[in-house]
């Protein structure tokens, strides 16, 4: 089906040409980041020895999650602009749910990365005690953990009782419901299973709805490509020395 996309002077947030280009992206990203990491058991004590093992691997492992899922917030608005069209009700509350657990995921993000520091300067045992001293620590983000969890289902549905994709695009994409949320979660088959899903979900859904625009000016193109070029630097080369 069209996504009736094409209008120029239709405004939209974040527009078709950063939601497809998201849309493509950020699963790539998650899936990347839950590959690296897989070789190592999924809770938090093999995780801090692995990054002692390969503080590198672990890095890019960590960075790239961490990129995809600073990423799915334009794309998961897109779709659920796409299916707003027809089902806004679906679209409304799975894309509530989903985006405010996004913030859940970078929150345990940023523990993740204090975490991993802990091994540098205070050495495996010492991170390793302090981690699960605080492990379950009372925050307001569980609640928000609970709500990304089910919101993919119900994007999901949405999605496919509008059309926009169809029923084993869908049911790819809520497989994300069983993505576990944590601090120093690992990888896992699970992990796999699910940001394969979204990639099987996302990406041709944000090709097919890049191929529907209209060719955009070279003017447009210089200006974003300096845009990701100093992105890029600045989320990994300028990250990593910090």
């Amino acid at each position: 089906m069209s996504y009736q996309v094409t209008n120029p002077r239709a405004f939209w947030f974040p527009g078709p040409w950063i939601g497809g280009i998201t849309m493509i992206l950020a699963p790539l990203l998650l899936l990347t980041g839950v590959l690296l990491r897989i070789r190592y058991n999924f809770f938090f004590p093999d995780q801090l020895q692995a990054y002692k093992e390969n503080p590198s691997l672990m890095f890019w492992a960590y960075s790239f999650f961490l990129a995809g899922n600073i990423l799915l917030w334009p794309a998961v608005i897109t779709l659920v602009q796409l299916i707003g069209n027809k089902k806004p009700g679906w679209a409304t509350w799975g894309g509530i749910f989903v985006v405010f657990g996004l913030f859940a995921r970078t929150f345990h993000a940023g523990a993740d990365h204090l975490a991993f520091q802990l091994v540098n300067v205070q050495g495996i045992e010492t991170a390793t005690k302090a981690v699960a001293d605080a492990y379950g620590a009372p925050h307001i983000i569980s609640t928000l953990s609970l709500l990304i969890l089910t919101g993919w289902t119900i994007l999901a549905i949405g999605a496919y009782l509008s059309g926009i994709l169809n029923i084993w695009c869908s049911v790819a994409l809520a497989l994300m419901s069983a993505l576990m949320m944590g601090v120093l979660k690992g990888s896992s088959v699970v992990s796999v299973i699910a940001t394969a899903g979204l990639c099987i979900a996302f990406v041709p859904a944000g090709i097919k709805l890049l191929k529907e625009l209209p060719a955009p000016g070279y003017r447009a193109i210089a200006g974003w490509a300096v845009f990701i070029i100093v992105f890029v630097v600045l989320l990994f080369i300028i990250g990593r020395a910090g």
